[in-house]
C-alpha cells in the first residue's frame, strides 16, 4: 500500500512489549506516537507508518529511517552507559536495503557496541513489517545530560 496524501491517520496499538517512547523531541513530534522496547541487546523503537513518514513516491523516506535510526542508537548508548550519561551523534551511516510503507510497523533495534569514556559505538537494524530495509551504524560521544 502506497502513502496517501491527505489520508487521515489511525492510532494502532504496538506489538506486545511496545511502551510509549520516553523521550520526546522536536524533530520527532510530527511522527508520533513512537513506541519504545528495551531488551537485553539495547532499544527498540517502533511507529506505525503513516503519510508524514513518506516521500512524494510513496515510500517510507530515507530522512525519516536515519532520523530513528540516529535517536534509537544515541538512546541505546545513553542507557548502557548509565544515568546522568547523554550522547551526541560523531558519525552515521545508513545503508539502505528495501522500502517500508503506510501501514507498515517500522522497527528499529539499536545495539550499542562499545562504550568507551568517551565514545559510544553502535549500530541498528531497521526493520518494516519484519523485512530488514536498511542497517545503520554510529559513534557517539558522551556528554552531562542536557548538554549537546
Amino acid at each position: 500500500m502506497l502513502c496517501a496524501r491527505w489520508q487521515r491517520v489511525t492510532e494502532q496499538a504496538p506489538p506486545p512489549g511496545f511502551e510509549p517512547h520516553f523521550r520526546r523531541s522536536p524533530v520527532t513530534d510530527p511522527w508520533e506516537p513512537l513506541w519504545v522496547k528495551r531488551d537485553d541487546d539495547g532499544l527498540r523503537l517502533g511507529v506505525w507508518v503513516t503519510t508524514a513518514h513518506c516521500n512524494a513516491r510513496g515510500n517510507l523516506h530515507g530522512g525519516v529511517i536515519a532520523t530513528l535510526a540516529d535517536n534509537t542508537m544515541g538512546l541505546a548508548c545513553a542507557d548502557a552507559a548509565g544515568s546522568g550519561i547523554g550522547m551526541v551523534t560523531v558519525s552515521l551511516t545508513t545503508d539502505y536495503l528495501g522500502a517500508g510503507q503506510q501501514g507498515h510497523w517500522l522497527e528499529i533495534s539499536g545495539t550499542p557496541s562499545r562504550i568507551g569514556r568517551t565514545l559510544c559505538f553502535a549500530s541498528a537494524t531497521i526493520t518494516a513489517d519484519g523485512a530488514v530495509i536498511a542497517r545503520a551504524s554510529g559513534v557517539f560521544r558522551t556528554t552531562s545530560k542536557g548538554t549537546g
